[in-house]
């Protein structure tokens, strides 16, 4: 049995053992195809949690290099993972966001704040940039592809914050908050839900001391999407729970209020809870009686133009088939949602669908939706799309 297979017999798939381990999945997946090995410092929690020994181990999946002394040459600059630049990246990106958390996180110097215009046009200019890359984030095919300007803004960020100590940190929460929140969806997007997870704690520590009720409930809200997506749903109520309770003291004219009632009701259905699931929707729809704009396109993206898709998906997880498979239809129908538009949500939609097909055991539905659905994250490399595919 092979590292793979003894895998699978345990229940894991590569992405919940690289989740326990702390890992990409692609350095699980290295490591079963025997192109890497796992390296010693893993190796423990990894025989752990496949029930073996650290000599079965070894014998599972080849011993670490450093055990062969024919292995000659210097060590791998990389001696925490799996030495690939995908890696690399990921922990410098990682680390960018450490440090910019930390000096937003120190008190100002007594007496050395700049004047509040001068602090504000500051966290201004912030803010429009942020603005900027949300919207490359949301057009960017491979989601990937913005990890550069983001880690140089985070990089901004950090020399405004360390370099000038007469600046008050505060003023740049807020900034600080929106980024780190786009810094976890490019992380969610790759299936790295562990980095995920610390970039939202962050965002809602830095909205929180900027005291931006929405900005913080969003970071709550994206916090709650890593348990939905590992099938933790009590813990996701709890989370949207608070969401919720901040949601209240925001804007009142902003949707994200009905944001978190949407994700309320992907939480119930996943319990089970469809009167709680139906309830939560309808106070989403709820977003439709807003007068004006009632989001900001960036960390707040929610205008109710999801709901049928959102309505569709929570039927899927309820096994009300018929129900999801209209109004997922209704949705594929829209223009949003065209060809060649909103590759994410498209993919998701079309997931959906060829789901129904696969519990109707109807080949040809989940052909049809299902193929174009993978088309579409080979296309734009979507751990999103592909872990629905999943």
């Amino acid at each position: 049995m092979g590292l793979a297979e003894r895998r699978r017999a345990l229940g894991y798939s590569q992405e919940e053992l690289a989740h326990a381990l702390g890992v990409d999945r692609r350095t699980v997946g290295r490591w079963e195809g025997r192109s890497t090995t796992p390296q010693p410092p893993l190796r423990p929690r990894l025989a752990e949690l496949l029930h073996l020994d650290l000599d079965e181990l070894d014998a599972l999946v080849g011993q670490p290099r450093a055990a062969h002394p024919e292995s000659a040459g210097p060590p791998p600059r990389d001696h925490h993972g799996s030495g690939d630049l995908d890696d690399m990246i990921r922990r410098q990106f990682l680390r960018a966001i450490t440090v910019t958390s930390a000096l937003v996180a120190l008190p100002p110097d007594e007496g050395a704040a700049l004047a509040e215009g001068a602090l504000r046009g500051m966290s201004d200019d912030f803010l429009r940039m942020n603005g900027h890359l949300w919207q490359v984030y949301q057009l960017a095919r491979a989601k990937r592809s913005v990890y550069p300007v983001v880690r140089d803004q985070l990089t901004a960020l950090n020399e405004t914050l360390g370099g000038r100590p007469e600046v008050e940190a505060q003023a740049l929460c807020g900034a600080a908050g929106d980024l780190f929140q786009l810094a976890g969806e490019l992380a969610f997007d790759g299936n790295r839900y562990t980095d995920a997870a610390a970039s939202y704690t962050l965002a809602a520590s830095a909205s929180q001391e900027a005291k931006s009720y929405d900005l913080w409930a969003c970071a709550l809200v994206r916090h709650a999407y890593v348990d939905l997506y590992e099938r933790r749903y009590a813990d996701a109520v709890g989370t949207l729970s608070a969401a919720e309770k901040v949601a209240r003291r925001g804007d009142g004219s902003l949707s994200t209020r009905y944001w978190v009632a949407a994700v309320q009701a992907e939480a119930y259905a996943g319990l089970g809870d469809l009167s709680a699931c139906e309830r939560a929707l309808d106070e989403a729809e709820k977003v439709t009686g807003l007068s004006g704009v009632a989001h900001n396109g960036g960390w707040l993206r929610f205008d109710g133009s999801r709901l049928a898709e959102e309505r569709g998906a929570r039927y899927l997880q309820l096994g009300r088939l018929d129900l999801a498979e209209k109004a997922l239809s209704s949705a594929l129908s829209q223009d949003i949602l065209a060809s060649g538009q909103s590759f994410r949500r498209r993919g998701a939609v079309l997931t959906d669908l060829a789901a129904i097909g696969a519990r109707r055991q109807d080949p040809d539905q989940v052909l049809a939706y299902g193929g174009e659905a993978l088309r579409l994250a080979h296309t734009t490399s979507s751990g999103y799309v592909a872990h629905k595919l999943q």
